[in-house]
């Protein structure tokens, strides 16, 4: 057997045909969108135009960018609200006792359920004549406070920045959660010896030892924010007005709705530069050596 595995031809032989398999589902999507984005292709006949969608979509789209900066604010979003509460419910949940559990579950849910059932239980609860929210500020006296929430352009878009963030919020916390479930209780008990109360064992331990999954949780976090599709699909469909406009909605909008699958793949390959980029730029702006423990 050891003979076999240090063979190369038989692990060539082995490793080819899952190569070519995950090759086959992922390069090759990727340069037949990019050949198409160099096209007017409208699902029947094409012709090639260079470099005519970058151009239109770089100096002409005000959409396109309009989407993008919603994009760049939900990941900001997750990053600045979402996660700072994700990390503190997760140090906290080790000291509810008995209640950790039960604990867990209730913020993990929103995740498992179905994309379309939250969104449009939310659709009802903000919904402008019927909504929970309307009716519950109706009936303590604050009616004024009443708005179209999905309807708005001003508001809509901080509406879906919400819905989002809640609907991921149980992933962001189950990475920390597990984290921190992984130190070492000995650290704790180390820290207790030496008169640490728990602010300074959360300050200065816990939180360097989870720079790693802190790193990933954020590079995660602004990938999520550029792929939003779902939701917004769901509750506005990009509007009011491309209110709601994301990268994906849009590109789904322009390649299915209106037929221009060469703009819209021209927006995909955009789209997989922009992740790759942010990818890039994410880990080496929080690139950092954590010692084992």
């Amino acid at each position: 057997m050891n003979k076999l595995w240090m063979d190369k031809r038989n692990i060539a032989v082995l490793i080819t045909p899952g190569l070519l398999f995950i090759l086959g589902l992922i390069l090759l999507p990727i340069l037949v969108a990019l050949y198409l984005s160099f096209t007017n292709y409208d699902g029947v006949d094409y012709q090639f135009q260079g470099f005519d969608n970058y151009t239109q979509l770089i100096f002409h789209d005000p959409i396109f960018w309009k989407s993008l900066r919603h994009a760049v604010f939900l990941g900001l979003a997750f990053v600045l609200l979402q996660h700072p509460l994700a990390m503190f419910m997760a140090i906290i949940t080790p000291y509810t006792g008995k209640f950790e559990r039960i604990l867990r579950v209730v913020i993990f849910i929103p995740s498992i359920i179905s994309t379309f059932v939250t969104s449009q239980m939310w659709v009802s609860i903000l919904s402008v004549q019927f909504g929970l929210i309307n009716r519950v500020l109706g009936q303590v006296g604050l009616a004024s406070w009443r708005q179209d929430w999905l309807g708005d352009p001003s508001i809509a878009i901080i509406s879906i920045i919400f819905v989002a963030s809640w609907q991921g919020f149980g992933y962001a916390y189950l990475l920390y959660y597990a984290g921190i479930k992984g130190i070492p209780s000995d650290l704790y008990e180390a820290a207790i010896v030496d008169g640490a109360n728990r602010w300074q064992f959360n300050t200065r331990i816990v939180l360097p030892l989870m720079s790693p999954v802190i790193r990933i949780n954020v590079v995660l976090a602004i990938v999520a924010g550029f792929k939003q599709m779902e939701t917004v699909f769901l509750m506005t469909g990009g509007g009011p007005a491309n209110s709601t406009q994301f990268l994906a909605t849009y590109l789904h909008s322009k390649a299915f709705r209106e037929g221009l699958f060469g703009y819209g793949s021209a927006i995909s390959v955009l789209f997989v530069i922009f992740c790759l980029l942010i990818t890039l730029v994410m880990n080496r702006l929080l690139k950092k050596d954590v010692g084992e423990f």
